[in-house]
Formats: C-alpha cells, structure tokens, sequence
C-alpha cells in the first residue's frame, strides 16, 4: 500500500512513520506541509521555524529510508484558514483555525495535491479511525488528555477513510518511551503549543498585525463601572481570565459590546451566574451520519479532556439547539462545538 505520510519535525508524526515503516508492508513517502506564514512572520520579527522542523524530519526519514517532499500550501492555508479566521475575529468571534487546518489544508488542499497516488495518507494526530460495513467512524484515544478529535471533528466521510492514525492507541508516554528505544532524533523535542502555522510568535501580535488596535472600555457588566481599557475586541474571548490587567479581581470576560467597544467583565463571585448551558450551534457537519434520536450525547466546546452530557434539538435555520447538563463559563460565539458518543465523535457546529 502506498501511504503518504504529514511529518511535522515532532515525536508524535515521526513515531507514526517509524511505526508504518516498521511493518515492511507500505511504500512510504514523508510528507511537509509547509503552511509558515512568512511574509507575515518576518514583519513581526518572528523566525519561521520551518527550516529547523524539516531537518528534524530528514534526521528521522534517512535511517528508515523514507523519502521526504516538501508541499507549499501558505496560499490555501491563508485563503482557506486564516482569512475566515480574521472576519471572525472582527465580528467579535472566537474561531479555531487548527480546526480547519485539518479539514482544509492536511487532509483537503495536501491530498489534492497528491491527488490519487497513494491509497492513504497517515498523520501523527491521537485519534483513532475505524472502518466497518462502508462508513468509517473517528473515535477518540485513550489519552484525554492528548486526544486531538476536536480538531478533526470537520473531516468529511471521504477524508477520513483514507487517513491512518499509527499513534492512535497510545498516550503521550508511551509514545516517547517508544521514540527513545527507536532512537528516533526527535524523541526528546518538546511539543509545539499554540496555533500551527504561528510558530514562536505570540498570537496576539498576529491578530494585531491583521487587525491593528482598537482601544475601549473593560466594563463591569453589573455596576457599568469603568475598570479599565482593552486594545481591541479581537485579542478577548468570553470566559478569559487571564491577561485583563485588572485589580481586585479574578475578573472573567462575559460579554462584547461590539457597538460601543466594551469589554464586558464581571468579578468572579458574579461570573458564575453569567454561565450558560444553552446555546445554537450552525454550519452543523456529521463524520458519519446525524445520531438517532435518543442517543446519549456529550459535548466539547474546547479541546481537552472534558466531556458534558448535553441534548440536541432541532432549531431555526438549520441550526441545532445545545442544552449541556452543567452551564459553561466560556460559551463564545465562533467556537467549535464537538459532540460525542461515548467514543465516537460524531462531528460538530459553530456556536452561533
């Protein structure tokens, strides 16, 4: 089988390579995705790291004797992912770009790339992908903590029948411990952390760069008191803590007054009351099928290991009405609703 392999230059996507080639029975090519912003990147003073990550790729594909492409998708990466992700955050949303990086660009603009040459391609993402009776079904790994399904809760049917997930039954542990006994060069490389395509530079300088500053009022949501200032709507999210600047508190973001340009706080022995357990969910995409009637739910508003029981029902406009079992302190507009049963991930909607 002729499988076409996403390395990233980290343990997990090496580990997922060594482990296919360690069965002798596929005809492997390793793939990088360069999606680096780099003209934006070098404006803010950022080193794109790509150059860094690509030779830890080539230190793990020669010893297995894997070959190794480079595909440059920074065009479909900004037209596909970061353009919506921008118009969302001036709508004052909170969008998830890695969501749509996966659906769009690692398993979208990559396999057109490659178009029909391999029979699959395979990832190091922790998840597991299994197919019975013609429909293939994403279920999430035994790591919580790891598990990456919601992020790959947008990937149409015919996507993820052709993806592999070698990692897929492992916890982070495990995955090291074997990187070290292979000897694999990126067996001691830390995890990357934040947005992909970002690398080393600070989220809030990219959203600056796109968005500029807008100042305003941080606001009690309670007394309309004047706590503060914010220097745009864009750099918050509902349910934020950190990084208001504010004393006397915790304060938690609750709210956005798009019109006036106030951020709208309340003190954290007020903010529980501003917790909500329903909402609606649109742009609604099942993997394999809309659940039956019945079926017990539970849901993921963000990535981590949390799951809420939760019920669905229909709603205007296509759209689903969200009811969880306990109310949630950061509901935000733009985010991506993940639902589940039991192991499966069913797919997911954008809260509205």
């Amino acid at each position: 089988m002729r499988v076409a392999v996403l390395v990233s230059g980290g343990v997990d996507s090496s580990l997922a390579l060594a482990r296919l080639a360690a069965t002798g029975e596929h005809e492997l090519t390793a793939y990088y995705l360069k999606i680096w912003l780099e003209d934006e990147l070098a404006a803010l003073g950022g080193a794109c790291p790509w150059d860094e990550d690509l030779r830890y790729v080539r230190a793990v594909c020669a010893p297995l004797g894997v070959p190794v492409e480079v595909v440059p998708l920074q065009r479909e990466y900004h037209q596909r992912v970061v353009q919506r992700a921008v118009t969302e955050l001036q709508a004052g949303r909170t969008p998830s770009p890695d969501v749509y990086c996966n659906a769009e660009i690692k398993f979208g603009a990559f396999l057109d790339a490659v178009g029909d040459g391999f029979d699959r391609v395979a990832s190091g993402h922790y998840a597991r992908a299994v197919t019975s009776g013609g429909v293939t079904r994403l279920l999430r790994a035994p790591d919580p903590v790891k598990d990456q399904t919601y992020f790959l809760s947008r990937l149409r049917q015919e996507q993820l029948a052709r993806i592999v997930f070698p990692i897929g039954d492992l916890d982070k542990r495990q995955v090291r411990a074997q990187a070290a006994a292979l000897g694999l060069a990126t067996r001691d490389r830390p995890d990357s952390q934040g947005i992909c395509f970002l690398g080393r530079v600070p989220y809030p300088e990219f959203v600056r760069a796109y968005l500029g500053d807008r100042p305003g009022e941080i606001v009690d949501v309670d007394s309309g008191r004047v706590l503060g200032g914010h220097r745009g709507l864009w750099f918050h999210t509902i349910g934020q803590r950190k990084g208001l600047g504010l004393g006397g508190g915790p304060w938690f973001v609750v709210a956005k007054d798009l019109a006036r340009d106030r951020l709208l706080v309340a003190h954290a022995d007020r903010a529980g009351e501003r917790r909500r357990a329903s909402f609606e969910v649109g742009e609604v995409h099942w993997i394999a099928g809309s659940p039956p009637p019945g079926t017990p739910l539970t849901a993921k508003l963000r990535h981590g290991p949390t799951l809420t029981p939760c019920e669905l029902a229909p709603a205007l406009e296509g759209r689903l009405a969200v009811t969880l079992s306990a109310p949630d302190q950061g509901v935000a507009a733009g985010q991506v609703a993940v639902f589940y049963a039991g192991d499966e991930c069913l797919g997911s909607g954008i809260i509205a």
